[in-house]
């Protein structure tokens, strides 16, 4: 009997332990999982999920964290590889289509409204005047993260190796890469606002 009592008190003082990890190192930085989540779906509920698909994995595999060590970076990286694996998963997949969605929208009052052919002016007319955000979501995805982990969230060389799992010279040569494409976007931008192009 005192066995399965003391079994019992170490089993819930480690789940008391999880808990205290998870509260106090991971969800402080849900904001920025979710701003980098949506940089690289562009879609709210997407990035939704894949912070929520996060912090699962998080947390089942938070034995595996250790405390006191970069917990930002870890979740980075756990959501990088969640989104890859979700995009990989995706791109082998045939389109969908969504009969009742379909079917909602020719039984709506929108079904006379005029529809561009041209998406790129749909899923951009909410963003018009942000140009940077513009530019930067026209970058591949490998270059796209490089500036969001570096310039966005101030992740470190080293910390960016190891999210991205590539060499720390692979980093700076990406990100140097990154910012050359960013800037060649955003020249005319500049130049407009005042500053001074070369």
């Amino acid at each position: 009997m005192l066995n399965s009592v003391t079994e019992y008190q170490r089993k819930a003082y480690t789940s008391i332990q999880k808990f205290r990890i998870f509260d106090n190192e991971f969800l402080p930085f849900i904001d920025s999982m979710y701003n980098f989540a949506f940089r690289l779906t562009f879609d709210e509920d997407d990035a939704k999920d894949l912070v929520q698909e996060t912090y699962l994995k998080a947390f089942r595999f938070i034995n595996s964290f250790q405390e006191g060590t970069n917990a930002k970076a870890w979740l980075f990286r756990i959501l990088k590889n969640s989104f890859i694996n979700d995009f990989r998963k995706k791109s082998k997949e045939p389109a969908k289509v969504d009969y009742q969605e379909v079917e909602t929208y020719y039984n709506s009052d929108d079904v006379n409204r005029p529809i561009t052919s041209d998406l790129r002016v749909e899923s951009l007319q909410d963003m018009i005047g942000d140009e940077v955000s513009i530019a930067l979501n026209c970058l591949a995805v490998d270059f796209r993260t490089v500036i969001i982990l570096c310039d966005l969230e101030g992740f470190t060389y080293e910390e960016m190796a190891k999210i991205l799992d590539i060499p720390i010279g692979t980093v700076r040569s990406r990100l140097h890469r990154a910012r050359n494409l960013l800037k060649v976007k955003l020249h005319t931008y500049a130049g407009s606002m005042g500053y001074k192009v070369y």
